[in-house]
């Protein structure tokens, strides 16, 4: 019983991981493709977790969600590409 509850459980979280690449690779914002990598590394640490890997997931999610994505913000910032983009807008 608790066996198949994990297993949907981690059906889940990989569902959530895949929408959130998607949403990645198709955004046209990049403080969405940002937020969604970071969301896809929760998903994996969760997964980790799930697995009985507590070392492995600490490091994703200090790492991956955490350190990364402050890092690639501070990126966009810097190059001034944080700024979201607004449907009727226009580049003037």
């Amino acid at each position: 019983m608790v066996e198949s509850i994990e297993s949907w459980i981690a059906l889940l979280l990989v569902g959530g991981m895949l929408s959130a690449a998607l949403v990645a690779l198709l955004s046209r914002s990049h403080l969405v493709a940002v937020v969604s990598v970071s969301v896809l590394s929760l998903g994996l640490t969760l997964l980790f977790v799930l697995l009985k890997a507590p070392d492995v997931a600490m490091t994703e999610g200090v790492v991956g969600a955490g350190l990364s994505s402050l890092i690639l913000a501070l990126a966009l910032s810097r190059l001034g590409l944080l700024r979201s983009t607004k449907a009727g807008a226009t580049d003037e």
